[in-house]
C-alpha cells in the first residue's frame, strides 16, 4: 500500500510511449536562446511526441524552466545558462533542497486534476451512495480483493449518512476468475445493487479471515464469471484497466479523490489512519 499522493507529485520520468529518441531530443543543441516567446528548439521536438507544455516554471535567477506534462505525469524542463540545452529533471540548491516539486505542482495540479477526473466520469462505475453526496470517491475495485471488500464494509457510515458517494471502476485483475466476475457485475439487470449485494456477502467472511492473518481472494458462489464474456463488456472492462494503468495505480483497492481545492489525490488500500483523508470526517 502506498501513502495518498497528489497526481502532479510523480515526477521524473515519462511513458513508455516515449521512445529512446525522443528522450534524446531534450538534449539537443538550440540554435538560438531560449525566450518565454519563443521555445526551444527540443521543447517543439518533444511537443511533436506529444509532451504539452503548459507555460513558464518558476525558477531562481539565471535558469529558465517550463512546466509540462506527458499524459497525466507532470514534467519539469531547464534549459542551461545560455540556452544551448533543455534539461529534464528535478533542480536542487547548493544544500539540496528541492526547487521544482512546488512550483511543478502549482503549475500542473489544475490542467491534470481536471483531465484526470473527466477520464474518471467517463469510465463505467457503478454508483455506491447518494448521487448528492458532499464527496465523490472513485475505487478501483475487482471482485475477487478481500481489501475491496473490507473497505466496502469500513466506508458504510459515510455512505450510509450519505456524506460519500463511492464510483466502483470494476476491473477483473486479480485472479483468473476476476473478468468474468467483473462482468457478470456489470451485466446484472441492476449492476449497481449486485455490487451491493456481492460486497454485503463477503463481509463476514473477510473480517474473519482478516482476524486470524489468513487472507485469500473472495470465493463467492452465488456470482458466477460470464464465460464468454460479451465483446461490449469486455470493451468497458479493458477501458477501465487501461485508466487505472494510465494513473501509475497496481492493486486494488485504489482510490482517486478531490480535495477541497479540486486536486485530485490517489492512494491504493485505506488502512484506518488514512479514512478521514479519503472520505472525509467521520459521520
Amino acid at each position: 500500500m502506498t501513502d495518498s499522493l497528489p497526481l502532479t507529485a510523480r515526477t521524473g520520468s515519462f511513458p513508455r510511449s516515449f521512445g529512446a529518441s525522443v528522450i534524446a531530443a531534450l538534449m539537443l543543441s538550440l540554435t538560438s536562446p531560449a525566450s518565454a516567446s519563443d521555445l526551444p528548439h527540443a521543447l517543439r521536438a518533444l511537443q511533436a511526441e506529444g509532451l504539452e507544455v503548459l507555460g513558464p516554471l518558476q525558477t531562481p535567477a539565471g535558469v529558465q524552466g517550463w512546466a509540462a506534462r506527458a499524459g497525466n505525469r507532470p514534467v519539469a524542463l531547464y534549459a542551461v545558462p545560455g540556452g544551448q540545452y533543455v534539461i529534464a529533471g528535478t533542480l536542487l540548491d547548493k544544500d539540496g533542497n528541492d526547487l521544482t516539486h512546488g512550483p511543478l505542482q502549482s503549475a500542473t495540479a489544475p490542467a491534470i486534476s481536471s483531465d484526470v477526473w473527466k477520464q474518471l466520469e467517463s469510465s463505467t462505475w457503478l454508483a455506491d451512495g447518494k448521487p448528492d453526496a458532499g464527496r465523490t470517491v472513485y475505487v478501483f475495485t475487482d471482485p475477487n480483493c478481500p481489501y475491496c471488500a473490507k473497505s466496502w464494509a469500513d466506508a458504510r457510515p459515510w455512505v450510509d449518512a450519505g456524506h460519500v458517494q463511492l464510483r466502483h471502476v470494476v476491473v477483473g485483475m486479480l485472479t483468473p476468475t476476476s473478468p468474468g466476475m467483473a462482468a457478470a457485475l456489470l451485466s446484472a439487470q441492476d449492476p449497481a445493487k449486485a455490487l451491493h449485494d456481492y460486497e454485503a456477502r463477503q463481509s463476514a467472511g473477510v473480517a474473519a479471515q482478516m482476524a486470524t492473518g489468513r487472507l485469500r481472494p473472495v470465493n463467492d458462489e452465488v456470482l458466477k464469471p460470464l464465460d464468454p464474456i460479451p465483446s461490449e463488456i469486455e470493451g468497458k472492462l479493458l477501458a477501465n484497466m487501461a485508466l487505472m494503468q494510465a494513473l501509475s495505480l497496481r492493486a486494488t483497492p485504489a482510490f482517486v479523490w478531490r480535495d477541497a481545492n479540486g486536486e485530485v489525490h490517489q492512494r491504493t488500500g485505506m488502512p484506518p489512519s488514512e479514512i478521514e483523508k479519503v472520505l472525509g470526517k467521520r459521520p
